[in-house]
């Protein structure tokens, strides 16, 4: 992932509306949600979720598909996999220890 991606997907997740519907996505998985479900999951009107859902997608975390008259929105694993690789690339310098599974730990 490039420097300039990883900072425009930061700064779409940067803010509270957005961040919680790109985490209510991933824990919807790969079947996604319709954007009347997450309106009402979140209780967003129509407007403000749809300006949201532009910034995500504008980020490439965010899929949309349309179902007849509705949009399934999905999150994009492979962009969110990407970003964490990202954040955590060389990671305490290499060492094997680091942490369990790959993930970063506080060296005190």
């Amino acid at each position: 992932m490039e420097h300039n991606t990883a900072t425009h997907a930061l700064a779409a997740l940067g803010h509270n509306t957005r961040l919680s519907v790109f985490r209510l996505l991933v824990q919807a998985g790969r079947g996604g949600r319709l954007a009347g479900e997450i309106a009402a999951d979140l209780g967003l009107p129509g407007a403000t979720l749809s300006f949201h859902l532009k910034e995500l997608s504008a980020a490439g975390l965010v899929s949309a598909e349309s179902r007849g008259r509705s949009i399934c929105y999905r999150a994009d694993f492979e962009a969110m996999n990407g970003l964490i690789s990202y954040l955590t690339e060389n990671c305490c310098a290499g060492e094997a220890d680091c942490g369990p599974a790959g993930q970063c730990a506080p060296s005190c």
